[in-house]
């Protein structure tokens, strides 16, 4: 599944990536993969912003604001034709 690109919160530092694989394992939508026994962020348009990755990297290379999903939020709301309700504001950044 695709979201709208470029409104999510997931940040990815490949520098502390110390190559465990477990973001690789736990992603339900493949935003990750493995290239030479480090992670690489394959598709940031594909997360959801559940929060996976973030819990269970113990390099804290992966920032996410995790909840509902920002990308989500603004897709509901164009089909319903509401705004984006995702708990984001001007203060905490995001859409």
């Amino acid at each position: 599944m695709k979201y709208i690109e470029n409104v999510n919160t997931l940040k990815f530092d490949p520098v502390k990536c110390i190559g465990c694989g477990r973001c690789v394992d736990v992603c339900p939508h493949a935003v990750f993969t493995m290239v030479d026994r480090k992670a690489q962020l394959i598709d940031s348009n594909a997360c959801m912003e559940c929060g996976a990755c973030k819990k269970n990297c113990p390099a804290a290379a992966i920032e996410v604001r995790e909840g509902v999903g920002c990308a989500y939020a603004i897709v509901i709301g164009k089909l319903k034709g509401t705004e984006p309700s995702c708990g984001c504001s001007e203060e905490t950044g995001c859409c």
